[in-house]
């Protein structure tokens, strides 16, 4: 697997939608994103490795001391990227690094589902005990989040919120502890930028 720091002009030449291309802040020091993700593009040559580095990612969400500057609200994680690249695979591979073992489907068409986690996750204690997993995919506008309680949900800093096409409900979304955007190349290696 390897591992680039993304540069601005580089993030900007990807081909991603159009709010994934906003100017970019300086100083590694501003950024509220877990740990040293932010930034940066992983390439992913296999499922393995692909599941390997959903599996670090969460472990990095359950190892980070920090909350949203809001104060304790939950940990949103959005996820962008076309039909196919990968976003629901990301969150079923984090749900497994976090201790569920439900089977885990898209919720495209009942648009939510909710995990209880294990309040111990490989000795450590874990900050979050629910992974909620939003797909918007069919929702057109932010207002859509309201009848999923997706206010309620926010509020609860124990609750990882996982949102797969945020550009959907954008207009009611708050800032995103991470940002996930997921390319598939047809002939070549995944990649799975953080921001």
């Amino acid at each position: 697997m390897a591992l680039r720091r993304i540069t601005a002009r580089r993030f900007a030449r990807a081909k991603l939608n159009a709010p994934l291309c906003a100017p970019l802040r300086t100083g590694a020091l501003s950024y509220s994103a877990v740990q040293l993700l932010s930034y940066m593009e992983k390439l992913v040559r296999t499922l393995t490795e692909f599941e390997e580095e959903a599996t670090r990612f969460a472990e990095s969400l359950v190892e980070s001391k920090q909350r949203p500057p809001a104060g304790r609200q939950a940990t949103l994680v959005t996820l962008s990227g076309e039909l196919g690249a990968g976003k629901t695979a990301f969150v079923k591979a984090v749900a497994r690094a976090l201790g569920v073992e439900e089977v885990i489907t898209s919720p495209t068409f009942v648009l939510e589902k909710i995990y209880l986690l294990s309040p111990e996750l490989g000795g450590r204690t874990s900050k979050f005990a629910r992974l909620v997993h939003i797909d918007a995919y069919r929702l057109s506008k932010g207002s859509d989040l309201a009848p999923l309680g997706f206010d309620e949900l926010m509020q609860d800093f124990e609750n990882l919120i996982l949102l797969e096409w945020p550009e959907k409900v954008s207009d009611a979304l708050p800032a995103p502890a991470v940002h996930v955007s997921l390319v598939a190349n047809p002939n070549g290696p995944r990649v799975i930028l953080y921001d």
